[in-house]
């Protein structure tokens, strides 16, 4: 889902706090959210919000703490990167997108010219997000986006998504009942956050009304909206597994499509580098795993939800869909993903080790994938950028 504003990611999107939850957990939920009810009046109110808005939305809620359980369990982590991958490019996803496909071309044929964006993405995305419209939000977006707000998480962006709800429910004229969402307040059938919705959202079937829980046209059009904004480049792919020659430097990670044909680095599938344009050589599992070298419409999937492996996994649906054949290197199946504090603890070690450190997010970047390139190396270990158990040992981050 889109959390990034946070970007997106969008974004829940997905950028966590810890301590902010951990706290929270220790303290009274009906209290701390009708607290957080009160004190957010006055902020609702500056921006238009009528009482009889506010009271509705909040009528009768308290806190969830299935929300505040959720924050641990974002499926993009915690997991190896190969299983949460096949595990979306699965049989029944390829085989009903390209059902969407045949379905409502008309649609796609029409949002591709619009905006310029591949529909193999957008069908990607629907299916990732909710399967293609099947999976419907359930939870109630004031009572989840409220919760997240009271407990501080990501302050203040959860406790501004909420106002924006509001405005959403008030000047759309949206239903009470229809204020629905994921567990992060993300609404409708590819999950915008309402940030997103006012931003990206549009009325692309002209009935009069922006409907992005029942109008696949809205859904479809609103999120090539979305790409289309975020610079998707048409006619570019998101990636493509790459294959290294012998003696291969990994220390090696950007260069231009035609350095890394001259270097020896050919796709996996056998085609053709694009004409023009760069790409980042990076190993989400390692360099015993698949290895990929990405685009600037990497990126733009990231801006959806920032994380490396949905990304992969939105690239991948969407080739699959499209006709094309799996990954030639098979996932290693000992591969361990880094806990989220974990990941933290790293990036801010290699701050202390005077690496530029724009976040601690636990999100690795590409920049930091190259400082952790950098220290591979001087411990003696293959450069390829993907942070380890085994390094954060050598670096002295205990693991738990």
């Amino acid at each position: 889902m889109i959390l990034r504003a946070l970007h997106v990611v969008a974004v829940v999107a997905a950028t966590l706090a810890w301590p902010a939850v951990a706290s929270a957990q220790n303290k009274s939920s009906s209290v701390d959210f009708q607290t957080f009810v009160r004190s957010l009046w006055p902020e609702a109110q500056a921006k238009g919000i009528t009482r009889a808005t506010f009271d509705q939305a909040f009528a009768g809620l308290s806190a969830d703490q299935r929300v505040i359980n959720a924050i641990h369990r974002q499926p993009e982590y915690g997991r190896p990167v190969g299983v949460y991958v096949n595990g979306i490019a699965s049989a029944a996803n390829i085989a009903n997108g390209k059902k969407k496909a045949v379905e409502w071309k008309q649609t796609f044929d029409a949002v591709e010219r619009q905006f310029g964006v591949d529909r193999w993405v957008l069908l990607s995305i629907w299916g990732m997000e909710t399967s293609y419209g099947a999976m419907k939000d359930k939870w109630d977006v004031f009572r989840s986006l409220g919760t997240l707000a009271a407990i501080r998480f990501r302050d203040p962006y959860f406790r501004k998504e909420t106002v924006i709800a509001l405005k959403i429910m008030q000047d759309d004229r949206v239903p009470r009942a229809q204020m629905v969402s994921s567990w992060a307040g993300a609404m409708g059938q590819t999950q915008f956050m309402p940030t997103n919705v006012i931003d990206y959202a549009i009325d692309f079937n002209k009935d009069g009304k922006i409907d992005i829980w029942n109008s696949v046209p809205d859904v479809l059009g609103s999120t090539g909206n979305y790409l289309h904004k975020q610079k998707w480049v048409m006619g570019l792919p998101w990636g493509f597994e790459v294959l290294v020659p012998p003696g291969f430097d990994y220390r090696k990670s950007r260069a231009s499509f035609a350095d890394w044909s001259k270097l020896g680095v050919r796709r996996a599938d056998g085609a053709a580098y694009p004409a023009r344009g760069d790409g980042i050589l990076f190993f989400p599992s390692g360099a015993k795993g698949p290895g990929f070298i990405v685009t600037e419409n990497f990126a733009v999937l990231k801006e959806y939800n920032n994380s490396d492996a949905y990304a992969i996994a939105v690239g991948h649906l969407a080739d699959r869909i499209r006709g094309a054949a799996p990954f030639k290197t098979a996932w290693p199946a000992d591969d361990v993903q880094l806990p989220r504090d974990a990941r933290v603890t790293l990036q801010k070690k290699l701050a202390a080790l005077g690496y530029k450190v724009n976040e601690f997010d636990a999100h690795i970047d590409f920049d930091l994938r190259d400082n952790i390139r950098a220290e591979q190396v001087k411990f003696g270990m293959l450069p390829d950028g993907h942070p380890t158990a085994a390094l954060l040992d050598k670096l002295g981050i205990p693991v738990r």
